[in-house]
């Protein structure tokens, strides 16, 4: 028996898919291992997700809409000065991986090489999501300019591109090597390129 309610299914679906998809990444998730451990029947998988394709597409944009949510809330709510909450964020993710020895839990590290090349689809909304996060960087980056807790030494917006790609490089390396040190050297570029203006 079924015990998660019809409106709940989707969700309960893209939740279960997303912790399997973090262990065995995408392709290594079979269906029948998603439906078995989400206990879902077949017929309800294929009334919300036309194939395993769009259900992935669906899964990286509820796990976007959830990051970019978090990240909007730590920047409006957070404390200190813009430089002092953008870099909060990132010490976050190195007090966690010193902790847990693995990444806060983060699907682009996980699937952007894995499913860049098989879907057009999947690879646009890892790309979309991507592009929201440095929005909101950029963002946090021009109001920091503009408090004067940080100098930017070229565009917000390229600036932010290039700490994403840096952080996700670090991600990334940090993985393969099970070491946080390529997150704390990042971190320390981080810093020296949100550097205090001068007084």
């Amino acid at each position: 028996m079924n015990r998660h309610p019809d409106h709940d299914t989707r969700e309960h679906l893209l939740a279960t898919g997303e912790q399997l998809c973090l262990q065995r990444g995408f392709t290594g998730m079979g269906l029948s291992e998603l439906l078995s451990t989400a206990e879902v029947p077949k017929g309800s998988f294929y009334h919300y997700f036309r194939s395993k394709e769009a259900f992935g597409v669906a899964m990286l944009e509820r796990y976007y809409t959830a990051y970019n949510l978090r990240l909007q809330q730590h920047f409006s709510c957070g404390v200190g000065t813009y430089r002092e909450r953008l870099l909060a964020w990132y010490q976050e993710t190195v007090n966690w991986f010193s902790q847990h020895g693995s990444l806060i839990s983060c699907l682009t590290v996980k699937l952007s090489a894995e499913v860049c090349d098989l879907s057009e689809d999947m690879r646009a909304s890892l790309n979309q999501g991507s592009a929201q996060i440095v929005s909101q960087l950029a963002d946090a980056l021009e109001k920091g300019h503009a408090e004067k807790s940080l100098k930017l030494t070229d565009s917000a917006f390229s600036q932010a591109q290039v700490i994403y790609a840096l952080w996700l490089g670090a991600s990334l390396q940090a993985k393969i090597s099970r070491s946080a040190i390529p997150l704390e050297c990042a971190l320390a570029h981080v810093t020296q390129l949100l550097a205090e203006p001068v007084s």
